[in-house]
C-alpha cells in the first residue's frame, strides 16, 4: 500500500451545479508517492498541474477523487485536518503579516495546529533562531526578520513560504513551481532543503516544475491533454 495514493482524479469545470456536462481538464488519472520521495510533475501550460496539486489537498471544487494517506481515506479526516497533513504550496505567494517572522508563525496560531489533531502531532513552534537559519538556508540571509514582506521580491516570498509550510512538517508537501524564476544558485537551494525534508522527515513531496531535472526526484510524471504518464528520466 502506498503512503499517499490518488485514484479516479478528474477536474471537470460546470458552469453550474444542474449542468450535465463540462469542459473536462483531466479524469480518471492516478498516482501515488512513497514516504521520503520526491516526484516532479511536469507537463505544457494550462494542462492542469496546478489543479492535480489543489485536487489532492481538497481545494478545488471541480474536482474529484480517492486519496488515502497512510492507508486512511480522506473521508476520514476533516478537510482542514486532511490540509494539515498535504500542504498545498502555491505558486504566487501569499504573506499577509507585518513582518516575515510573523508571516512564519501566522499558522502556528490556528487551531488545528495548537490541537493537531490527525495523522501528526503536534508540531512545536519554531523559535527565531530556526526561522533565521532556515532562511540562511535558502539564500535569505539578508532578509530580516522584520522585514515587511511586501518589501520582498517574489522569488524571496516564494522562499518564506516554502519555509513556512515545511515548518509545519506535513507528512505531504505539494509545491507548485516554488522555484520558477529562480537563479540556478537559489533554486539549488530550495531542492537541496526539499531532499533534506525527505530524508530527515520522510515527507513526501510533488513538485511542479518547468526547469530541468535536478536529480533529486526519484520518477517524472508528466501532464498533457489529460493523460498522466511517466517520463523517462535523464
Amino acid at each position: 500500500m502506498s503512503y499517499f495514493s490518488a485514484h479516479a482524479l478528474s477536474c471537470v469545470f460546470k458552469q453550474d451545479s444542474s449542468q450535465q456536462n463540462g469542459k473536462t481538464l483531466f479524469s480518471n488519472l492516478s498516482l501515488h508517492l512513497e514516504r521520503g520521495e520526491i516526484v516532479d510533475l511536469t507537463g505544457p501550460s494550462g494542462s492542469g498541474k496546478s489543479h492535480v496539486l489543489m485536487a489532492l489537498a481538497l481545494l478545488d471544487p471541480h474536482a474529484s477523487a480517492k486519496l488515502t494517506l497512510e492507508g486512511r481515506d480522506s473521508s476520514s479526516f476533516t478537510p482542514e485536518s486532511w490540509r494539515r497533513n498535504v500542504v498545498y504550496l502555491p505558486q504566487r505567494p501569499v504573506l499577509t503579516s507585518d513582518t516575515v517572522l510573523d508571516a512564519v508563525l501566522l499558522p502556528f496560531g490556528f487551531s488545528i495546529n495548537r490541537n493537531a489533531k490527525g495523522l501528526r502531532p503536534q508540531t512545536a513552534k519554531p523559535v527565531a533562531k530556526q526561522i533565521r537559519n532556515g532562511l540562511d538556508e535558502l539564500g535569505l540571509d539578508d532578509v530580516e526578520l522584520v522585514r515587511n514582506p511586501a518589501m520582498l521580491s517574489v522569488g524571496q516570498q516564494a522562499r518564506v513560504c516554502l519555509l513556512r509550510s515545511l515548518m509545519l512538517q506535513p507528512k505531504v508537501l505539494l509545491s507548485d513551481e516554488v522555484d520558477a524564476g529562480l537563479d540556478p544558485d537559489s533554486s539549488d537551494k530550495v531542492g537541496a532543503m526539499l531532499q533534506n525534508a525527505a530524508t530527515h522527515m520522510g515527507m513526501a513531496v510533488l513538485r511542479v516544475r518547468h526547469r530541468n531535472s535536478d536529480g533529486r526526484a526519484s520518477r517524472i510524471l508528466s501532464l498533457a491533454h489529460g493523460r498522466l504518464s511517466r517520463q523517462e528520466m535523464e
